[in-house]
């Protein structure tokens, strides 16, 4: 009997394997080409003088009402500068970035079709963490002065720890699909914890198709470390939001205490401190992933679909 579990095991990893490769292979033979701009090393190298000409080339971005001086004094201004030649350092060669860009619309284009191509265009902004990658369908605009690394200088005395771990150059493509989710998952009109965290769940189950090969870590911006504390602890956390009834609550507060970003999430335990932030959306991705295993459905079905019916569906079982 074990030996024919075992077979059976072998023999559903075989083809499940055989199956990704299949579906990887056509993938790859979509064909997606996308223009990059490097506004940021433009922008910097441009005179001060030229800047007339510098705004007829890239109207979208110079603001009407916006004075002329708030763009010449960002230009000659040392510190800006200086930050524009970390970025050089850096990504003077955007490259092997773009490759990953174009592999990512690539499998977008196979789970959403109407994906529209954007231009890329790389610029320094100003230090929004909240707002690294922006898609519009035009353009995907990234913010490159917030993947330097996150022990450079600019950022130890600006942002927290928990904050800059996510400044690595490791997080550029994670970001891009984050931007790339927010067109496919509609907002829950339910405002409880449990649609809060399928919403997170379905944003990083997008994460599981467009990049398949990055690690779980960096799907969630955590370390090895924070996930393997998920993992453990998986069983320990799911008994406490039952039995604290938390799933159906509509107190805003629980967002903050376990679904955005933060240095710990909030038990109100001594294990608040061992921790990561955003402990409610790494189960709301677990539950999303126990549904697309045990359900046949559309990939954009599942995104529309509201969180108790993916929950009531999932046959979610916390590993313990």
């Amino acid at each position: 009997m074990k030996k024919t579990l075992l077979l059976f095991a072998f023999t559903f990893l075989l083809f499940s394997c055989k199956e990704t490769s299949e579906t990887e292979k056509k993938i790859e033979e979509i064909p997606v080409s996308l223009k990059l701009s490097r506004f940021d090393k433009v922008f910097f190298e441009t005179n001060p003088e030229d800047l007339g000409k510098l705004k007829l080339s890239y109207p979208e971005f110079f603001p009407e009402g916006v004075p002329d001086t708030v763009w010449t004094n960002k230009m000659t201004n040392p510190q800006w500068k200086e930050l524009y030649n970390e970025v050089q350092k850096k990504y003077g060669d955007f490259q092997a970035q773009k490759t990953e860009i174009e592999s990512v619309f690539k499998h977008a284009k196979f789970y959403f079709p109407n994906t529209r191509l954007p231009e890329i265009v790389t610029l320094i902004n100003e230090m929004d963490y909240n707002n690294k990658v922006i898609y519009t369908g035009n353009y995907l605009l990234i913010s490159m002065e917030l993947y330097l690394g996150q022990d450079h200088e600019f950022y130890k005395s600006e942002f927290p720890a928990y904050i800059r771990q996510n400044f690595e150059s490791t997080q550029i493509i994670p970001d891009v699909v984050t931007a790339l989710s927010t067109n496919q998952i509609p907002e829950d009109p339910n405002k409880n914890l449990l649609s809060q965290m399928i919403f997170e769940g379905k944003e990083l189950y997008v994460k599981d198709l467009l990049i398949p090969d990055y690690s779980d870590a960096d799907k969630m911006g955590y370390t090895p470390e924070q996930i393997q504390w998920c993992q453990e602890n998986e069983s320990y956390m799911w008994r406490y939001f039952i039995d604290e009834s938390l799933l159906y609550d509509t107190d805003p507060k629980l967002a903050n205490r376990f679904i955005h970003r933060a240095p710990f999430s909030k038990f109100y335990l001594e294990i608040d401190n061992e921790s990561p932030g955003r402990v409610g959306a790494w189960l709301g991705w677990q539950i999303v992933r126990a549904y697309a295993e045990n359900n046949k459905v559309d990939v954009k079905e599942l995104l529309t679909m509201d969180a108790t019916t993916i929950f009531n569906n999932s046959k979610y079982k916390p590993k313990k």
